[in-house]
């Protein structure tokens, strides 16, 4: 049996902190899809404005953290991460999470919140709403690794040359099966899906894992203010829609103009 009490490793090694160039006046906290890693989101430095801190998650069974075991909830993924972030973050937060990263970006803020560090915002990307089921579970116990690479591929979001190599896919399958298997089973008690802060979600018009016209069903965890937004694109849009994407998130991050409490936004193309 496993031991999963065992200490936490470095926090740098949980949650990369890549800050811009002079006072920082906000911090973006990024939490990875599943099968993703810190590595993926690191080119979003290059993105944002310099004095916006860049924070990301780095979950178990990848890069420093590889010799962990392998995480079995989003409490494996989210609590760390939590725990972790840097004890000097004096700029207010905002906390963004991507398909099953959205989810553990939602318990992120709760436990924060909990522990009065509570966030100024969530940004949900193309995830459906943490009080429902999974609409496209992958169900990665019943595939053997060739199928399991197909869905993968399918959604997009990896890079293929890595799937296709034998040695690196070896590598990476297990944690791949891990947070698939924890994004299938992942559901929030609807009476515990709250947060206090505005969320804003963002999705892509094609996505065929989460359709658009879900994602308005995040204004039902919060009543600071909720926006939703589609962008032009499948289940990892913003990679063809850098400039629209990083637009809307630096609304967020600028603390830009937000519907009245309670009042989703209309899904704006």
């Amino acid at each position: 049996m496993t031991d999963r009490t065992a200490a936490l490793p470095n926090a740098d090694d949980i949650v990369w902190d890549l800050p811009g160039e002079g006072p920082q006046r906000t911090a973006l906290l990024v939490l990875p899809h599943a099968g993703g890693n810190a590595h993926a989101y690191a080119e979003w430095r290059a993105h944002l404005p310099q004095d916006v801190r860049l924070l990301i998650g780095q979950y178990p069974g990848r890069g420093a953290r590889f010799a962990e075991d392998l995480p079995l909830t989003v409490a494996d993924l989210a609590g760390p991460v939590a725990a972790a972030l840097p004890a000097d973050l004096d700029e207010d937060l905002v906390v963004l999470g991507h398909s099953m990263g959205s989810l553990v970006a939602f318990e992120v803020v709760r436990l924060l919140t909990a522990a009065g560090r509570a966030p100024r915002s969530l940004v949900a990307s193309a995830c459906r709403a943490p009080f429902l089921e999974n609409p496209s579970a992958v169900y990665p116990e019943r595939l053997d690794d060739d199928q399991l690479v197909a869905a993968i591929k399918e959604r997009g979001g990896t890079d293929d040359g890595i799937l296709d190599e034998p040695e690196l896919r070896e590598i990476i399958i297990p944690s791949i099966r891990a947070d698939f298997a924890i994004d299938d089973v992942y559901r929030c008690p609807v009476e515990e899906a709250r947060v206090d802060c505005p969320v804003t979600v963002i999705g892509g018009d094609a996505d065929p894992v989460v359709p658009a016209a879900a994602l308005d069903r995040w204004a039902e965890i919060t009543e600071a203010g909720f926006a939703a937004h589609v962008l032009p694109g499948g289940h990892f849009y913003f990679q063809q829609q850098l400039p629209g994407f990083f637009a809307l998130l630096g609304s967020v991050l600028d603390g830009g103009a937000r519907p009245a409490p309670g009042v989703p936004a209309a899904l704006a193309a």
